[in-house]
């Protein structure tokens, strides 16, 4: 069933001009992209589907397009326009990092990080590469991990933040279990790369651990 089924009133996309996308539920958002179902699925149960899958936005934004590919009835087109979505939102999100201090918007860090690695199977150590003036060079993840267990090296960070001309750092990494909750061997892991990449003048200005409905920063914490 196309949305143009629906009553006038139920329609997302009236209700969105009427009064606005936060008025939508998060299934009505989605199947504005979708715009129709599949043969037995109305559009808005197939919306209410896909997040019920992949665990609702955090895990839909990490989805790839090769995960999207494995759900039954989603053809090409609609597996396009949603990963382009997704990808128009981190773009977005990294250029407004790359043109402002980072650490003057904590919130949109947490949200770009959200979008990179929430919902992730798998542990995945990244490290968010800073000028001087605390922008944006470049988001790079740099180890991958068990459900449990991520091997970082301080040595390959180092380089990286050296090849890219950082002067400062932000680290990140997700728990697939759910919980943000920071670690002692989380803890111990900053402390170790923050005084090396002291040693080559790159300052650690935060550690964020994604999780999946929140996002921890060690510096508010101040486990910093």
């Amino acid at each position: 069933m196309p949305l143009t089924h629906l009553p006038p009133d139920a329609r997302p996309r009236e209700k969105l001009l009427a009064r606005g996308p936060q008025a939508l539920a998060d299934a009505e958002l989605l199947a504005l992209l979708l715009r129709t179902g599949i043969q037995g699925l109305p559009v808005l149960q197939l919306a209410q589907s896909l997040l019920d899958r992949f665990g609702g936005w955090a895990g839909l934004l990490a989805a790839s397009v090769q995960d999207l590919g494995k759900v039954k009835g989603l053809g090409p087109a609609k597996r396009a326009e949603i990963a382009a979505v997704l990808e128009i939102a981190r773009r977005s999100l990294g250029q407004r990092l790359a043109e402002k201090p980072a650490m003057n918007d904590v919130d949109t860090v947490k949200t770009f990080l959200r979008l990179h690695l929430g919902g992730l199977g798998q542990e995945v150590f990244a490290v968010l590469f800073l000028d001087a003036q605390l922008r944006l060079i470049a988001m790079e993840t740099l180890f991958h991990g068990s459900l449990s267990q991520t091997t970082v090296h301080p040595r390959e960070v180092v380089k990286r933040a050296l090849a890219l001309g950082a002067g400062a750092a932000i680290l990140a990494h997700n728990h697939p279990s759910g919980v943000a909750e920071p670690s002692r061997a989380d803890e111990l892991l900053t402390r170790q790369l923050s005084q090396a990449l002291a040693l080559v003048d790159v300052r650690v200005v935060d550690h964020f651990i994604v999780g999946a409905g929140e996002v921890v920063s060690f510096a508010e914490r101040g486990l910093l």
